[in-house]
């Protein structure tokens, strides 16, 4: 209790209520597999939408892998899941290197902090170019780096005040100028001043109050008394990038220590990986290097030489020029979309001198995922690619016991037969997982002609819909298929009956009703965690007690607590049993909750350890319904 040390009132604060217990959201899901662009081993970021997923993992169009062309499951999975109902994504790329030996591997697994000439490593899957002064890359590996990027010299107003204006009898320069900006210094024409035309970097004297210009080309510094009969323009970069859309950075400084409010504003503190916030420029798809610049005078000089005269140095002296007169660009190559990911990049791992993770190790920071699927990854699976796809949906499943508050979504292979789509599920067991057969038929936005994709992606997001207008505890299935416009097979009822009973879960389609999932069983052979939505309830309510009572640890391990602890989630389930998640037409039918001497020992106590016993009885699905009906005359008692 409080020490009270001295005479007088006090006045605390106290609770007279237990706990609440929040539940958590069930929604949100990961997918891991190749794409166009973006991180391989950076922080995820949340995704709400396919135009978000875009303009970081890159657009639909197919993957060149090796020498052949894929589709690109992992985009048309981003846009399945978001169409059927998804809110919440995370995605971890995947990829393999054209030049997948081990040596190579090891320089490269975890490019995006290294510099873009640092001994030649960007050697397979960057696109790459240069400009006078300048290496230009691809931030990302695939062949949707192949880029073009453009530089243009802008110039600004006039900065200098001329003599003989009410602001004093001398030159005077404005505040728009900032320390470190290159600026054009032009004489006007008939001015019998002496001619100081040409490009300085402007530096603020704090010894003198005022302002040099130096050119470190020529060895000459000036100042504001030399510039009589003269105008002063900052200089500065506007770069574009262009690819299917363009992207436009403007107002960039070229001197690499310049900075605006304090904040690097220059054209390679932009375009550079930033060690310590590398989300800020996941969006910018290319990083320029300064190569040997001491300064933003010496990168003007590279891109626009003085001496001899260039017609770029010509434009840049002529306010009047163009923006395309003033423009330089190069067009990046080399950017290639790698060989197709094995179960190696889909397991990931962990770099031990950067400890950034890659595939599924990447996942495991993600604590809210509880969904988890690796759309594609079973393309082929019944032909060359099936050691990889058969580790790639082991790993999944892991995966998924391994964090316990997420289920895999299971793609069956491309092409099966019901044989062979009995066989794959033979190989598996597991109540954190879910398989799904066959592949479903769309309308392919590139190609504009019908292709099959994987059923991950649509049922990642039919599970997020179900919870969204349901509840986690009805089963996701018997819900419309949205984007279908058919089935590789068209299963009919004899065929379901064979694949049901082994926790095949169909697509079907019914004349009337459409296109839809028509099964919700888990890949378990145990009895009791039969159904999807058994699975996830549990999931829902082991995280949310979870996460809701880490306020009791180190707590007083007492009377106390255990009233507390069990207070809390008795009033949660309580909560859960009105909302009609739970089976009992009474509480106490529905859940019990125990937290007392009954449930720990002397043993536990000394060992620090509150052990609480937790029953319910969840809703199971009514997956048969049976209506029972024969003859009866009006003459029989019924």
């Amino acid at each position: 209790m409080p020490e009270y040390l001295a005479p007088g009132v006090y006045v605390e604060e106290t609770s007279f209520r237990s706990k609440s217990l929040e539940g958590v959201s069930t929604t949100t899901t990961g997918f891991i597999g190749p794409c166009r662009s973006g991180p391989v081993d950076l922080e995820n970021e949340l995704i709400t939408s396919l135009g978000e997923f875009e303009l970081t993992y890159g657009d639909r169009q197919q993957l060149q892998v090796g020498t052949d062309f894929m589709h690109n499951y992992l985009w048309h999975a981003v846009r399945a899941f978001f169409t059927e109902g998804g809110k919440r994504l995370y995605v971890s790329r995947v990829f393999r290197r054209l030049d997948d030996s081990a040596a190579n591997r090891k320089k490269n697994e975890f490019e995006e902090g290294a510099g873009p000439n640092a001994g030649g490593l960007f050697n397979d899957g960057f696109a790459r170019g240069a400009l006078p002064g300048l290496a230009v890359r691809a931030r990302y590996q695939g062949a949707a780096g192949n880029l073009r990027v453009r530089l243009t010299l802008r110039i600004g107003q006039n900065v200098l005040s001329p003599s003989g204006t009410p602001l004093g009898s001398k030159a005077s320069v404005t505040g728009a100028l900032r320390d470190r900006d290159v600026v054009l210094v032009k004489r006007a024409a008939g001015s019998a001043a002496a001619d100081q035309t040409g490009c300085y970097l402007a530096l603020w004297n704090q010894a003198t109050q005022g302002w040099d210009f130096t050119d470190s080309v020529a060895a000459k510094t000036i100042t504001v008394d030399n510039l009589a009969d003269h105008a002063l323009r900052v200089v500065s970069l506007s770069v574009a990038v262009i690819g299917e859309t363009a992207l436009v950075w403007d107002g960039l400084a070229l001197d690499a220590n310049h900075t605006s409010n304090g904040s690097a504003d220059a054209l390679t503190a932009r375009f550079s990986f930033d060690q310590n916030n590398p989300a800020e420029n996941r969006a910018i798809p290319v990083v320029i290097n300064a190569v040997g610049m001491t300064d933003g005078l010496a990168l003007l000089n590279a891109l626009a030489p003085a001496t001899p005269l260039s017609a770029l140095r010509t434009n840049l002296e002529d306010p009047r020029s163009s923006d395309a007169s003033r423009t330089i660009e190069v067009l990046l190559a080399g950017g290639n979309d790698g060989q197709r990911p094995s179960a190696t990049q889909y397991e990931g791992g962990v770099d031990d001198a950067t400890m950034r993770k890659t595939g599924l190790a990447q996942l495991e920071d993600l604590e809210d995922i509880s969904i988890v699927a690796a759309p594609g990854s079973t393309f082929g699976l019944e032909r060359g690619y099936a050691a990889d796809a058969s580790t790639i949906v082991n790993l999944l499943i892991a995966h998924a016991q391994r964090m316990r508050y997420r289920i895999a979504v299971l793609d069956s292979g491309d092409g099966q037969s019901l044989g062979q789509v009995r066989a794959m599920r033979a190989k598996i067991d597991s109540s954190y997982a879910a398989l799904y057969y066959p592949w479903v038929k769309v309308l392919d936005p590139v190609t504009r002609v019908p292709i099959f994709l994987p059923p991950s992606g649509f049922v990642a997001g039919i599970y997020a819909r179900n919870d969204t207008d349901r509840a986690v505890y009805k089963a996701p299935a018997n819900e419309v298929v949205n984007l279908a416009l058919g089935f590789e097979i068209l299963l009919n009822k004899a065929q379901q009956d064979v694949l049901n009973p082994e926790g095949i879960n169909a697509f079907r389609y019914f004349e009337g009703r459409g296109y839809r999932l028509w099964g919700a069983r888990t890949v378990s052979s145990d009895p009791e965690w039969k159904y999807v939505n058994v699975r996830r309830y549990f999931c829902y309510l082991e995280r949310s007690i979870d996460k809701g009572t880490q306020w009791a640890v180190f707590e007083p391990n007492g009377e106390a607590l255990w009233a507390n602890v069990r207070r809390t989630i008795e009033d949660f389930l309580l909560n859960e049993w009105q909302s009609g998640a739970l089976l009992g037409d009474k509480p106490e039918k529905a859940y019990f909750v125990r937290c007392d001497r009954s449930t720990m020992t002397q043993n536990d106590l000394d060992n620090g350890r509150l052990i609480c016993l937790i029953g319910v009885a969840p809703l199971k699905p009514a997956e048969f319904v049976i209506f029972r009906i024969g003859q009866w005359t009006a003459d029989r008692k019924s």
